[in-house]
C-alpha cells in the first residue's frame, strides 16, 4: 500500500480501533433516528449469496419488550441501557416463493430479463429448496452475520458503540418477537448506545488483535 492509500484508509482503521464491545451503555444517551437509519441502510445494503438477502432486523426501543429480551439474554444490561436493539433473524427455509422474490425484484428493478440470471434462478430452485431446512438456516444465517457486521462498521463510523451479542434463547426470542410465525428465527443481537464514562471495565483498555504476521498469510 502506498502512501496515499495509506492516507486515505487511516480514517476507517481509527474509526474500527475506536470501537469496542461496549460492557456498560448510558440509559440517558439515545441514538439519534437518523443514525440508526443510516446502520440499517447500511445492513441492506450488505452483500449476500446469491443476492437473496435471506434475513430481517427487527428494532426493538419499546423498554418492556427489551425487559423481556434481557431476561432471556443473559441479563445483559446493553440491552435495557442502549436506546436500540437490532435483532437479526434468519430465514428458517429457502423456498421458491423466497427465491422467485428476489428473483423478481432484480428483474423488475432493473427493468429486463437476463437469460444467464434467469438460468441462475432455475439453478437455485432446482437445489435449495430441495436441501434441509437445517442447513438452509445456518447458511441463511451466515448471511445474516455478514449484515450485523456492516451494521458494526456503520455504528463506529456514526460514533454509536454497539454489543454484538449471541448469548440469548434463540427460541424465546423468537417466542417474544413472534418471528416463527414470519418464517425467521434469530440469529444474534445488536444493542446501540453510547458508552457510560464509569463502570465499563473494557472501557479505555488496548485493543488486543494477534499480529499481522499470525494472523494473514500471502500465497
Amino acid at each position: 500500500m502506498n502512501t496515499t492509500e495509506n492516507t486515505a484508509a487511516q480514517p476507517l482503521l481509527n474509526t474500527l480501533q475506536w470501537r469496542y464491545a461496549t460492557k456498560k451503555m448510558d440509559p440517558a444517551k439515545a441514538v439519534p433516528e437518523d443514525k440508526v437509519e443510516r446502520i440499517l441502510e447500511a445492513a441492506r445494503l450488505a452483500p449476500t449469496s446469491s443476492g437473496l438477502q435471506p434475513f430481517e432486523i427487527v428494532v426493538v426501543t419499546d423498554p418492556a419488550v427489551r425487559e423481556r429480551i434481557r431476561a432471556i439474554a443473559w441479563n445483559q444490561a446493553q440491552i435495557t441501557d442502549g436506546s436500540h436493539l437490532l435483532v437479526f433473524a434468519a430465514w428458517d427455509n429457502y423456498t421458491p416463493e423466497r427465491i422467485n422474490q428476489m428473483f423478481d425484484l432484480t428483474n423488475e428493478q432493473r427493468g429486463f430479463k437476463n437469460e444467464g440470471w434467469e438460468n441462475y434462478r432455475q439453478m437455485l430452485l432446482s437445489s435449495y429448496p430441495q436441501r434441509d431446512a437445517e442447513v438452509n438456516f445456518q447458511h441463511a444465517a451466515r448471511q445474516a452475520y455478514i449484515g450485523m457486521s456492516t451494521a458494526l462498521i456503520a455504528a463506529a463510523f456514526e460514533q454509536v458503540d454497539s454489543t454484538p451479542m449471541e448469548g440469548f434463547e434463540p427460541a424465546a426470542l423468537d417466542e417474544i418477537l413472534g418471528l416463527h410465525a414470519r418464517g425467521l428465527r434469530s440469529v444474534a443481537i445488536l444493542p446501540l448506545g453510547y458508552r457510560a464514562e464509569e463502570g465499563d471495565w473494557l472501557l479505555g483498555l488496548k485493543k488486543v488483535r494477534r499480529p499481522r504476521e499470525q494472523f494473514v498469510t500471502v500465497v
